[in-house]
């Protein structure tokens, strides 16, 4: 029997989500003999001690009886139990230097870190994540900041809804101006993206049509790899290549900006990459874009003008052009960003049953069994030391 148990998350804002809703640790119960599901009390969790009691799961403070544990976001680094596995989104494998601290306590603990970030199917697509409710969250709060700036019409937050199912229900009979937003990216959070344009009436047109024409409609269009860049000698793209050499290749968003009301942002970005536009081509009188969300979040990345998270609390804020200073949103001379970190804790419950799924149909299998290409990719240290594949973080791991 191996024991599974879902932490408390000790990162501060605390992280609402969970890996295994009740449900999902019920139906476990009741299809396995070979694992249990132990739950760490948290008042933070939106689903509640309570919910894990009645669906027959012990709730108990003490982890240090479970051979796998569970997080979702960094755990600090005090509380890191040594010689244990951890599932968690360790946000290391690009060497932030703000978890340097806890990845060298994972060394020195002798822990076995299994990053969910790194999971993928053969063809390179990830396993898990939380990106297509990035992508719900990120858009609802872009189009509601526009509305905001404009005062056209008026949307609440999210969390005042506590499920997608209501978050939808309030988009009945919302008219929107004749705005143009232009989505970026082609996975899980673009997804997202797509679902609340298509819930909002927002017309997809192609990227030529977008760019030539006036509509008297609210339009958008998806800006995939290909739309977006090409290679600077041959002027075409390849994905693969793109990864492995971003460096070669252009950024063709530029004509976008100048008839864009609302930047939706989804695109995987590092920092060889081009950004989709620079610091000067905001001075522009031309450049038209009033809104960005950019739910990616990479500071100062494919967005200059991200200067740094947004909270859940306070998302929208804004930056003045010339100045390149935060100031309050809203404001003539400044464009809107929206960026924050943790966006699906505005829907917790849809977003944690949406993960779970997820880790139910692709991972627990494979964690039970051992021998998991998928498991053995995603492990960044086993028992204390770099495995072969993230051999590059060394000198970040301070060997």
């Amino acid at each position: 029997m191996i024991t599974i148990g879902l932490i408390r998350e000790g990162k501060i804002p605390a992280d609402n989500r969970v890996a295994l809703t009740p449900a999902q640790c019920k139906w476990i119960h009741k299809n396995s003999d070979e694992l249990k599901i132990v739950v760490q009390s948290s008042v933070h969790r939106c689903f509640s001690d309570k919910e894990y009691l009645q669906a027959g799961v012990d709730v108990r403070e003490d982890m240090h009886d479970c051979d796998i544990l569970l997080g979702i976001k960094e755990v600090p680094s005090a509380s890191l139990i040594p010689d244990k596995t951890y599932l968690f989104f360790s946000h290391t494998k690009k060497m932030q230097p703000h978890n340097r601290q806890m990845f060298q306590e994972i060394i020195e603990k002798r822990i076995t870190l299994i990053d969910y970030e790194c999971m993928e199917h053969e063809d390179g697509q990830r396993i898990l994540g939380f990106g297509f409710f990035a992508g719900v969250v990120g858009a609802h709060n872009g189009i509601m900041a526009f509305g905001k700036r404009t005062g056209a019409y008026d949307l609440q937050r999210v969390y005042i809804q506590n499920s997608f199912r209501k978050l939808i229900h309030t988009y009945f009979g919302l008219k929107l101006p004749n705005i143009k937003v232009v989505v970026t990216g082609s996975g899980r959070v673009a997804h997202g993206v797509l679902e609340v344009m298509n819930l909002l009436g927002i017309i997809e047109v192609e990227p030529d049509e977008f760019l030539q024409r006036k509509f008297t409609y609210p339009v958008f269009t998806q800006l995939k790899g290909n739309d977006l860049y090409s290679h600077k000698h041959t002027s075409t793209y390849n994905r693969e290549d793109f990864h492995q050499f971003p460096q070669n290749y252009v950024c063709k968003f530029l004509p976008y900006t100048k008839c864009t009301d609302i930047l939706m942002n989804g695109i995987y970005w590092d920092e060889h990459m081009p950004r989709l536009f620079e610091w000067k081509d905001m001075l522009s009188d031309e450049f038209n874009i009033k809104t960005i969300a950019d739910i990616t979040d990479d500071k100062y990345g494919s967005i200059p003008c991200n200067i740094g998270d947004g909270t859940l609390e306070e998302p929208v804020y804004g930056v003045d052009r010339s100045t390149r200073e935060r100031t309050s949103p809203y404001l003539e001379n400044s464009i809107d960003i929206m960026a924050v970190g943790n966006l699906p804790n505005e829907l917790p419950r849809d977003a944690s049953r949406y993960f779970g799924e997820q880790l139910i149909k692709f991972v627990l299998a494979d964690l039970v069994k051992g021998d998991s290409e998928i498991i053995e990719k995603a492990t960044m240290v086993k028992n204390g030391k770099l495995t072969a594949h993230y051999g590059y973080l060394k000198e970040y791991a301070g060997d």
